[in-house]
C-alpha cells in the first residue's frame, strides 16, 4: 500500500507539559486507522496537527511526499468531521452539503450532481429539503459526513464523531461509517477512546498513552498480542501476572509451571503474563493447574463474570458455567491462551481484579458511617 501521511519524530506541548513525545506514524491509501487511548493520551492531538489546526513543535507532517508543515487547512487536501459536526443551522441539508463546492464556485450542474451522489451514499435522499436542525443526531452526523466527502478529499479525520449517539445509534454508525470508508477509498483516521468501536471498525489501530505510541496493529494483534501491560489492560479485560520466563515455550508464574507459545526471551527473564478471562477454563479444583476462592459473582446475559481470588491476587474468569460466591475451584489454562510480555513502565499497574470489591467495600464502610 502506498503511504499517504507520514508524522515523522513529531512531538507539542501545551503550558510546558507535553503531549506528544517524538512519536512516528505512517498512514496508508485507503487505510480506516484508529488512534485509540485514553482522555490526555494525546491522539485528537495529533488529529489537529494532521489537520492543520495546530502545528508541532518539532518533526515534520508529510502528506504525499510534500512537507505540509506550514500549510493552512484549507490548502490541504484533507477534511475532518467534528464531534459536534459544526453544520450551518440557517442552511437546509442540501445547502450544507453543497457549502464547500459552492466555495470553490463549482458549476451548478456538478454542485447538484456530487450532492445528490453524496446523500444517497449516506442514506439521506430526499431530506434535501430538511433543516438540520431538525434532524435527529444520527442524521445530523450524516450530513456532516456528506459535507466533508463531498469535494473528494484523500484523508478525512473524524474526532469522536459518535460519542454524543445512544449505544443502538452509534453501533448502527460503526458499521455506516465502515461501509462509507470502503465505498469511497477514502482514508480514514479516527479518534477515539472506545476499544469496542476502534477493534470493531479499523484496519488499523494505534493505541496512545503519555502523548507516546504504546503500540500499532490490526485489531486481532493488538487483542491477541498486546505489547505492553497497558495495552493489554486498555484493549478489552487483562489478568496480568508477574512471571519467570524459565526458557523458550515455558514460563512459571503463580506457583505453577506453564507450557505456553512464546519464545526469544531471556531465561529466568521476569516478565508480565497476560491471559484473558474468556481464554480460562474453570474445573473441579483437583483438576486446576490453580485454585482458588469465588469473591464474586455476577451474571451479564451472554455470560458470567466471576472474580476468584488465588493467593491473594484477584482474577476475573468470563465463563458460562455458574459457580457459586465462596466456591472452591480449579483453573485451566492451555498453552496458547497464555502470553509473555517484557517488564514495562506499566508492569503492576493493572491486571488484579481487587479494586472491584474493594470499591465495594469502601462504599459499604461509607454507608455504614452515614448510617451510625
Amino acid at each position: 500500500m502506498k503511504k499517504i501521511i507520514e508524522l515523522k519524530n513529531v512531538s507539542k506541548s501545551f503550558d510546558g507539559e507535553v503531549v506528544l513525545d517524538h512519536i512516528n506514524l505512517d498512514i496508508y491509501d485507503n487505510e480506516f486507522l484508529t488512534l485509540l487511548g485514553p482522555s490526555g493520551c494525546g491522539k485528537t492531538t495529533t488529529l489537529r496537527i494532521i489537520g492543520g489546526f495546530e502545528n508541532a513543535d518539532e518533526g515534520d507532517i508529510v502528506f504525499m511526499g510534500e512537507n505540509i508543515n506550514d500549510m493552512p487547512p484549507y490548502k490541504r487536501n484533507i477534511n475532518t468531521v467534528f464531534q459536534r459536526y459544526a453544520l450551518f443551522p440557517h442552511l437546509n441539508v442540501y445547502e450544507n452539503v453543497a457549502f464547500p463546492l459552492r466555495e470553490k464556485k463549482e458549476k451548478k450542474s456538478e454542485i447538484d450532481r456530487k450532492v445528490k451522489e453524496m446523500l444517497n451514499l449516506v442514506a439521506l435522499s430526499g431530506f434535501e429539503r430538511r433543516s438540520v436542525t431538525s434532524l435527529s443526531g444520527g442524521q445530523q452526523q450524516r450530513v456532516a459526513i456528506a459535507r466533508a466527502l463531498v469535494s473528494n478529499p484523500k484523508v478525512l479525520l473524524l474526532d469522536e464523531p459518535l460519542a454524543a449517539l445512544d449505544l443502538k445509534l452509534r453501533k448502527d454508525m460503526q458499521q455506516e461509517l465502515k461501509k462509507i470508508q470502503k465505498a469511497t477509498g477514502i482514508t480514514f483516521v479516527f479518534v477515539t477512546h472506545d476499544q469496542e468501536e476502534a477493534l470493531s471498525m479499523s484496519d488499523t489501530v494505534v493505541v496512545m498513552a503519555e502523548g507516546k505510541i504504546q503500540q500499532i496493529g490490526t485489531p486481532i494483534d493488538i487483542y491477541n498480542e498486546p505489547e505492553n501491560a497497558f495495552v493489554a489492560d486498555f484493549i478489552g479485560e487483562s489478568n496480568i501476572v508477574d512471571g519467570i520466563m524459565l526458557e523458550d515455550k515455558k514460563v512459571s508464574f503463580s506457583g505453577h509451571i506453564f507450557d505456553c507459545v512464546d519464545y526469544g526471551f531471556k531465561k529466568r527473564e521476569p516478565v508480565d503474563v497476560v491471559i484473558r478471562p474468556e481464554d480460562v477454563d474453570i474445573v473441579p479444583e483437583e483438576k486446576g493447574m490453580l485454585k482458588g476462592v469465588v469473591t464474586s459473582v455476577t451474571f451479564l446475559g451472554v455470560h458470567y463474570e466471576i472474580i476468584v481470588d488465588i493467593d491473594g491476587f484477584k482474577w476475573m474468569i468470563q465463563t458460562t458455567d455458574f459457580v457459586d460466591v465462596d466456591e472452591h475451584i480449579g483453573l485451566y489454562i492451555e498453552p496458547d491462551a497464555i502470553h509473555i510480555m517484557h517488564k514495562s513502565q506499566y508492569s503492576g499497574m493493572f491486571g488484579d481484579y481487587s479494586s472491584f470489591s474493594n470499591e465495594l467495600d469502601e462504599l459499604s464502610d461509607a454507608e455504614m458511617e452515614i448510617e451510625e
